[in-house]
Parts: C-alpha cells; structure tokens; sequence
C-alpha cells in the first residue's frame, strides 16, 4: 500500500493515534480538557526529560529512524515525528487513565500490589545489571526498577489506576510500535542497534520498549496527579 511506503507514514500513526483522545476530550460527560492543566505541564516534562534522551541514543547510535518514511525535518537531531511522539503517546494514555477511571472504581493498591511494584522491580534490576552493556535496556530497565521502587517506598494511591492503564495501553500500544517497528510493514520506521537490546521481541517490538512505555506512563501520570492535587490546594487556598 502507497500509505505504508510514504515520507508520511510516521505522521500518519501519529494522527491516528491522537484523533480519537482529543476529539472525545470535549465530550460533555468526561470533559478531559479541564485537565489539560496539570496534563500540559507533565507531557512538557516528558517532552524535556526523554527528549534529551532520545538524542543522546539517537546519536549513540542506540536507534536511528527510516528516511522514507519521515519528513526530514529534524530539531536538535531528532525528527519532529519522535518529538510529537512525545506528546501524542502521554496524551492517549493519560485519556485512557481518566476514562478507566470514569467508567470504572478506583482500584486501591492492596499490599500485594506494592509487594508485587517491589518483587518486579528487584528483576528489572538484575536484568539491568546482567545486560549492562545493552544500552537501552539497561538504562529503562534501570528507570523502571527505581519507579517500583519508590511506588513501594511511598505507596501513592495512584499506583493502583496507573497499573491498570498501563496494561489497557498496552493494547494500542502493540498497534503502535508494531508498525514503528515493521511488524506489519516490510520496513521499520525506527531502526534498533542489536547491540543495545536484549534481542527478544514481541511482533517486531524490543521487548525494551514496553518497559519503555512503563516509564513514561508512570512519569507522566506521576507528575500530572501531583500538579492536580497541588492546583486544586491552591484553589481551595484562594477560595
């Protein structure tokens, strides 16, 4: 098809996946944009913190990005696709996360659930440690280790609705990276350096990037629920 072989087809994911979440962010019941308030901030720091990131492995060569299938247009050497990555991705799946939430009861992270963030952490950590030399694995492997971590140290009431969100995303997720990855198409849109992963893959996905997907969820949700609880302090404050 002349759409999966086009300088557009990064573009063409990233419409797709944003087109449903920000259209309904109006619908009159959920009204997810009233939220875009603490939701903004937390994405610019998404934006800043694995941006940066992304250009350092970008230019170590831990990923590259197809050229036919980009427009070309890069800032600070990355393609403005991945930058709009950045910002399409937390904004789906912070919708996801209202909407679970809106539909459904909170759930209340037991015991088992905090024990559970810490057993898994402690294997993300050795899986780190065993591959060290795999770039990419190591360092998220590593964030996601430390993120369990603290949900087990600190037990915020979050954890329990970020946990579910991030299994339901995982869903779209598949769809997404697969076709970044070349599971349905005969090239890749993002290029991986077989030195820097483990090499297990489901579909054609890095099995790196769903400990990836893990981290910015968590990161995003993280700091958009603290900046909701801080403006809604500030409001009652006012008031």
């Amino acid at each position: 098809m002349e759409i999966l072989a086009s300088k557009y087809f990064y573009c063409y994911i990233l419409i797709a996946t944003i087109a449903y979440p920000l259209l309904q962010s109006f619908e009159s019941k959920l009204q997810f944009y009233k939220k875009w308030k603490s939701l903004l901030p937390a994405i610019l720091l998404c934006v800043i913190v694995h941006g940066s990131i992304d250009i350092l492995f970008t230019n170590l060569g831990v990923w590259s990005f197809n050229p036919n299938y980009i427009l070309g247009i890069k800032i600070l050497y990355l393609p403005i696709e991945e930058w709009l990555w950045f910002i399409v991705t937390p904004y789906a799946c912070v919708f996801i996360y209202e909407v679970l939430d809106y539909f459904f009861e909170d759930i209340k992270p037991s015991k088992i659930i905090f024990k559970l963030s810490l057993f898994f952490g402690i294997v993300l950590i050795l899986i780190a440690t065993i591959y060290h030399n795999n770039l990419y694995t190591c360092f998220y492997f590593s964030l996601a280790a430390l993120i369990c971590f603290i949900a087990f140290y600190f037990k915020p009431i979050w954890w329990g609705n970020f946990l579910r969100t991030y299994l339901v995303s995982l869903l779209p997720f598949l769809v997404m990276n697969g076709l970044l990855t070349g599971s349905f198409t005969e090239n890749p849109v993002v290029l991986y350096n077989p030195d820097h992963i483990i090499g297990y893959r489901l579909l054609n996905i890095p099995v790196e990037d769903t400990v990836f997907s893990f981290v910015i969820l968590a990161e995003v949700i993280a700091s958009y629920e603290f900046l909701r609880k801080l403006f809604k302090k500030l409001s009652v404050k006012n008031n």
